[in-house]
């Protein structure tokens, strides 16, 4: 007969009712970050509450810091680079406004966290990652979850993805030094970018386009790693 807990499980039964316990508390942490870290600091877009709240975002973290996945802060991915605070992602993306049918250019795929919650608000996500280690982990963790309308490309993001242009949305999970001339072309008309700006001081803009042209908004001071050019 199979060997038997003290609970009176089997070990694979009690090795799903563990995960299962760990799921739920995951999803649990994941109720609290939305509410204390995101809404109550001033995000009320519904999709975008949502979209938070679906993805799990410590299947987009290092083995070693599962446990900090839900903390409001930055996290290391590994490659000099982190996944934004979950508040960053969540007011960067309800800038965008999006509504289901548009096509949106990420640079910096980093863990592919953000780009996730692109894909369950725009129709095709397209994201750039200059470091080739990180950008194959993305696209096997994206593919691996259910992502498919997410699509990653290794290149040097401050070149964009031409190919596929124009954009309804462009988001930036980098610092650029200056506002990037070649990502405002591939902007559409009416379309949304957002990404922070600077060195030492870096600030988050708003770029929109309109039949007359682009305008810029200063929305707030940020603190990212910066934007790095293409490399294998």
């Amino acid at each position: 007969m199979p060997f038997m807990t003290t609970s009176g499980k089997s070990g694979p039964h009690r090795i799903a009712t563990k995960r299962g316990e760990r799921e739920a508390e995951f999803a649990r942490q994941r109720r609290a970050m939305v509410e204390e870290q995101i809404r109550e600091r001033g995000v009320s877009s519904a999709p975008v509450l949502e979209a938070m709240l679906a993805v799990p975002r410590h299947e987009f973290v290092p083995t070693e810091l599962v446990d900090e996945a839900y903390r409001d802060q930055p996290l290391a991915i590994g490659e000099g680079q982190t996944i934004s605070q979950p508040f960053m992602v969540a007011a960067m993306t309800e800038a965008l406004e999006l509504t289901g049918i548009e096509r949106v250019l990420e640079i910096g795929t980093g863990s592919g966290y953000q780009s996730a919650v692109l894909s369950l608000l725009a129709r095709e996500v397209y994201t750039v990652e200059s470091n080739a280690t990180l950008a194959l982990a993305a696209r096997e963790r994206l593919e691996r979850l259910g992502y498919a309308n997410v699509h990653v490309h290794t290149g040097d993001g401050t070149l964009g993805l031409p190919e596929a242009a124009p954009f309804d949305g462009i988001v930036m999970a980098a610092a650029a030094p200056v506002l990037s001339v070649a990502l405002r072309e591939q902007l559409a008309v009416g379309g949304r970018m957002v990404l922070p700006v600077g060195a030492q001081e870096q600030w988050l803009y708003l770029v929109e386009r309109d039949a007359q042209g682009f305008r810029e908004t200063k929305l707030e001071p940020v603190k990212f790693v910066p934007l790095l050019m293409g490399k294998t």
